[in-house]
């Protein structure tokens, strides 16, 4: 069976702003079949940005239910995502789904595992996908030595991300709050 991979994103809140970042590429085993893929979103009236890693139907179907969530709870991100991972990891056809989701609004940035994690990361800055930890340890470096803003540091830690991962791209998709 192919296996389909290839997603960084990054989310970085730094001097009162988000930024939320994806690279296009989705690869086949060892071969890149896209470099365009929209994997950050907004999503709830343009209030919350999402960004998935995993595979694309999966990532779908979990907006979706984080979606209805917010809608039920009110547009409260914090609540709706401890309700989304509990029915993640309880729910016997969700607990099949395979993808991370970072979920953000303007006070929040959550990671949602079907483990049923919702974690805020201490430092505002948080990555999932292939390139992650790349993304994330040039976002801390950046944030703690420049006077860059919020989407700066995403631009120039998905590149530096982009340079050491091969399932990560340089066409950026970037959401900012």
């Amino acid at each position: 069976m192919m296996k389909i991979r290839g997603t960084t994103i990054l989310a970085v809140r730094h001097q009162g702003k988000l930024a939320v970042a994806g690279d296009g590429q989705v690869s086949m085993n060892n071969t890149v079949v896209k470099h365009h893929a929209r994997k950050v979103r907004r999503i709830y009236n343009d209030r919350i940005i999402v960004g998935f890693a995993g595979a694309t139907a999966d990532a779908l179907t979990l907006s979706e239910k984080l979606e209805a969530k917010l809608e039920r709870y009110n547009g409260n991100l914090i609540r709706s995502a401890v309700e989304l991972a509990r029915e993640w990891r309880t729910d016997k056809y969700l607990r099949r789904l395979e993808a991370l989701m970072i979920a953000a609004d303007e006070e929040s940035t959550l990671l949602i595992s079907g483990n049923g994690d919702v974690i805020e990361p201490d430092e505002g800055i948080l990555a999932i996908g292939s390139g992650g930890v790349a993304a994330q340890a040039a976002a801390k470096a950046l944030t703690v030595h420049t006077a860059m803003t919020a989407r700066e540091i995403v631009e120039a830690a998905m590149r530096i991300a982009a340079d050491i991962c091969v399932f990560t791209n340089q066409e950026l998709t970037i959401e900012e709050a």
